[in-house]
Order: C-alpha cells, then sequence, then structure tokens
C-alpha cells in the first residue's frame, strides 16, 4: 500500500506496483449479463467518465472509499470515538463524516453495530484475484461462460487488468472486458492480447451531448473502437438507454450508422436505464440524479431495438 495525501490527512490506496496489484470493489459471481454464459465479474475501481446515470458511481473514484448507510445508523456514536482522524462528529443524533479528512481505514466500520458503514474498494494482488476467480471455472465449462473485467472502466488499470486476463487464459478461462474505450490506445491493444470478448459502450455520436453527460469527449472512444475493430477483435456493441437523454431517433440513427461502418461487431445490445446508483450516491454523500421516469423504460428500449434492428443488420437484444 502507499500513502496519498489528502487535505490534511491521508488517504490508502492500492498501488498497482509491476501489476501486481488492484482495487477491486466487487467479485460478482453468477453474472449472465456480462457476455455468454455464466461469468464470474471482478469490477475494478477507476472510471474517467463521471455519467449523469452511472449506475455504479462507487467506481468513478480510483481510491478506496467510505459509505455510509443513513438509514441504518443508530446515532450510537461509536464510530465517533473509533475514528483515528476526528473526522466524525453527531449532530442531532445523527453521524456526520466529514469526508475530506476521512481516511478510508475502516475503523468506523469495525465499531459500527448496524452494519451503517463499509468501505469500497479491496486491494487484491494478480494471484489472489485469479485464483478467486476461477473458483467457479465448472459453471464457465458448462454454460460457456468465463469471467469478464469491468468497473468503472478497467482500462484505468490497464496493466493489472491485462495480468488478471492472461492468468485466467492461462487456466482456459474465456475473458472479456466491459469498456468505454476511453483509454490510451496502447493500453487497450495490450488488453486485446489476452480478451476474447470486448463489451464496447457507446452512449451518443455527437461529442457535444456526450461532453454534457459524461464529462468527456467521445473522439477517443469512438477512435479507439475503431481501432479495436481493425485488429479483429470480437465485439459486442452495447447502448445504454436513457430516457430523456440518448434515447432519442437522431442519436440512435447515429450510433447504427456508426455501428454500420465496422466489421468485427457480432451483436448490438441495448441497457435498459435502472436506479440502482442512487442509493449509492447517497451512501457516498452526493447528490443522487434522479433524471429518468421509470415508467418510458419499456416502451423507449422497444422502440430503441426495433430502430435500431432495422439499420444495423444484426441481432439487436435487450441486456442486463
Amino acid at each position: 500500500m502507499i500513502r496519498k495525501k489528502c487535505g490534511n490527512t491521508e488517504t490508502e490506496t492500492c498501488a498497482d506496483v509491476g501489476n501486481r496489484a488492484g482495487l477491486v470493489f466487487d467479485v460478482k459471481r453468477y453474472a449472465i449479463h456480462d457476455g455468454p454464459g455464466i461469468r464470474t465479474t471482478a469490477f475494478m475501481k477507476g472510471c474517467p467518465l463521471s455519467c449523469l446515470w452511472c449506475h455504479n458511481p462507487e467506481s468513478q473514484s480510483p481510491t478506496r472509499e467510505l459509505s455510509f448507510r443513513v438509514d441504518r445508523c443508530t446515532g450510537c456514536g461509536a464510530c465517533v470515538s473509533a475514528c483515528p482522524e476526528a473526522a466524525i462528529r453527531m449532530n442531532d443524533g445523527q453521524a456526520i463524516t466529514e469526508r475530506e479528512c476521512c481516511t478510508a481505514c475502516g475503523a468506523c466500520v469495525s465499531v459500527c453495530p448496524s452494519d451503517a458503514r463499509s468501505i469500497i474498494g479491496d486491494c487484491w494482488t494478480v494471484s489472489a484475484l485469479v485464483d478467486e476467480l476461477s473458483k467457479d471455472v465448472l459453471f464457465f465449462e458448462q454454460s460457456g461462460g468465463g469471467v469478464t473485467c469491468s468497473g468503472g472502466e478497467p482500462l484505468f488499470q490497464s496493466d493489472f487488468c491485462s495480468a488478471v486476463l492472461r492468468g485466467c487464459q492461462e487456466r482456459g478461462i474465456h475473458t472479456a472486458v466491459d469498456t468505454c474505450g476511453h483509454a490510451e490506445t496502447r493500453a487497450l491493444l495490450d488488453v486485446a492480447d489476452v480478451t476474447d470478448l470486448f463489451l464496447y459502450d457507446i452512449k451518443m455520436i455527437d461529442d457535444r451531448r456526450h461532453l454534457e453527460a459524461t464529462g468527456v469527449s467521445n473522439g477517443l472512444l469512438l477512435e479507439n473502437l475503431q481501432r479495436l475493430d481493425r485488429s479483429g477483435a470480437r465485439i459486442w456493441v452495447r447502448v445504454p438507454l436513457v430516457p430523456g437523454i440518448n434515447d432519442d431517433e437522431e442519436n440512435l440513427v447515429d450510433v447504427a450508422e456508426f455501428v454500420r461502418t465496422l466489421s468485427s461487431v457480432e451483436a448490438l445490445q441495448v441497457l435498459p436505464y435502472h436506479r440502482g446508483g442512487e442509493e449509492k450516491q447517497r451512501g457516498l454523500g452526493r447528490e443522487a440524479w434522479e433524471g429518468v421516469d421509470m415508467r418510458l423504460i419499456p416502451d423507449a428500449v422497444d422502440r430503441a431495438i426495433r430502430l435500431l434492428g432495422a439499420r444495423v443488420g444484426m441481432p439487436v437484444t435487450k441486456g442486463g
């Protein structure tokens, strides 16, 4: 572990030294929406995008973070005395954390009687993570599944991601990477050497709209997808569909026309927006984005599948 300055305190991060270790915030078993078959997905921390609708906001920061469930807090105050940084105080029976002083050390987590507090992000060595992911190899073999590296953006820790995928391939496990493609092209192509399938997000084609909704330009994302396509990599394009953001006909037609220029794309999936990120945002001390009328989702997804399917000449399905 290395130490990184955080205001007047220090916060621990997982050092990717010689690609031997990385920061992972979840390992999800029996994942059926992260590629073919039954899969185990490693969710890696760090993402250059800040999408308004992000389903995994805990993935955005590249460091460990504290999550606090206000609804579970009993106001006992045990966390106040446990915090070595004096970053927690009581206010009207509610524990308040000064996040700029929190080092995510976990001392408050261990004394909380109601599990209101948790630390997001664990340091894994490559070998330990490959061992963990390999535990489900029988399910992979029976279902045609494998291991998926997701995030966040797994290419944010590209050396670590490559080493994990290489370790999985050496054990005969199918590998997939779920990416938005916002990374150095070299890093993407290095990861491609040990990746059997890419799940590649396209959100919007118009650069201005993409910048407004995600915080970054989409130029590098689209260029990298073209480079990956020319390399002959297997690709599934996925469109995270958010009503009011990118479900309009103009954007969907633009997506379809762009996909039509690619030769290595095997399938196109529409991923319906869900509200799973809202509670996570609150737990991280952020304001939750509630910009979607959920009643619009079914019709928006059906319409997008029909519109895309009529133009791309390949299967278009609903993803998870």
